[in-house]
């Protein structure tokens, strides 16, 4: 790596965790490179230096929550529906492993959520969330780490999982997809399974997180997503990936859209490797073809 340019090396960390993965030892550390936490040619003391304004700016955050709190209970109806939910969405959480060990604090990720929801406009809270900023606090030690990694992971996947920014494209890009790759499977979508994609929405607002078999399998897909590799918005090629596996199925029986969606649905303790690997295969597919502007805008 030290015989590299700054921007090759860059490159070449990425390219490394895509391809084979993070070990759990350095998964933390290397999130905080992977997400732009930190910067990748950043120094052991300008990282301590870094954090330490992370840290002090997440505390900044919290004081003026608090201040600003009777005001948004007063004024702002929104609010106490958000926080209510919040609240609701936490408590359904199993917060225990299989020996009985707390795994997290549901105090600490209500508070994070709420900070998250007042601060960051672009992306209002939506149910999916709380369990997506669960894994961030299972993998970091510190609040602020939680809280800033989930900020960083939703720009540099370009809110894709956010219902009123990444969402509707990523399914009518999957329709495209699909008409594009594969016009029987479309044809059939477009008459008798009607419907059927529109209703995937769930993988996308929580990044397919209830697909896969053990929190490894998701954090393994979402280091990929923050390499930008192969291409960007990869996830929608994983979805189609998804749906290619019930497309058998779904035209033997000439499945209408809701029997679709359950058999999506059914889609789980998938392995991240695998899946990566035939969402690889549909890029390889997709680039040796005149693949049309609007596809080509949007992955390449």
């Amino acid at each position: 790596m030290t015989t590299l340019s700054p921007e090759n090396s860059v490159s070449a960390r990425q390219s490394a965790s895509f391809i084979l993965g993070l070990h759990p030892f350095v998964r933390t550390e290397a999130w905080k490179f992977l997400t732009g936490y930190f910067s990748w040619q950043s120094s052991q003391d300008e990282r301590l230096t870094v954090d330490s304004m992370r840290r002090k700016n997440y505390k900044a955050l919290c004081q003026m929550y608090e201040k600003i709190q009777p005001l948004l209970e007063n004024l702002h109806r929104n609010f106490i529906e958000t926080r209510n939910n919040i609240t609701h969405d936490i408590q359904k959480l199993y917060d225990k492993d299989p020996l009985g060990n707390v795994l997290i604090d549901k105090k600490r990720l209500e508070k994070i959520l709420l900070l998250s929801y007042v601060c960051n406009t672009q992306a209002e809270y939506q149910q999916g969330f709380h369990e997506m900023v669960m894994l961030f606090q299972l993998m970091v030690e510190h609040d602020h780490e939680t809280f800033w990694l989930f900020q960083f992971f939703l720009q540099k996947t370009e809110h894709s999982c956010v219902l009123n920014i990444g969402v509707g494209k990523n399914l009518d890009m999957l329709s495209t997809l699909i008409t594009f790759l594969d016009p029987v499977f479309a044809e059939h979508l477009k008459g008798k399974g009607a419907g059927a994609v529109q209703s995937l929405f769930p993988w996308f607002c929580l990044c397919f997180q209830r697909a896969f078999k053990s929190f490894d399998d998701v954090w393994r897909l979402w280091e990929v997503l923050l390499t930008g590799k192969p291409c960007r918005n990869f996830q929608v090629l994983v979805a189609y990936s998804m749906l290619q596996m019930v497309r058998e199925q779904v035209l033997q029986e000439s499945m209408g859209g809701d029997d679709i969606l359950l058999a999506c649905n059914k889609l789980i303790d998938l392995d991240a490797d695998e899946l990566i690997s035939a969402a690889c295969m549909v890029y390889a597919e997709l680039i040796q073809k005149d693949v049309p502007q609007t596809l080509k805008d949007f992955f390449l």
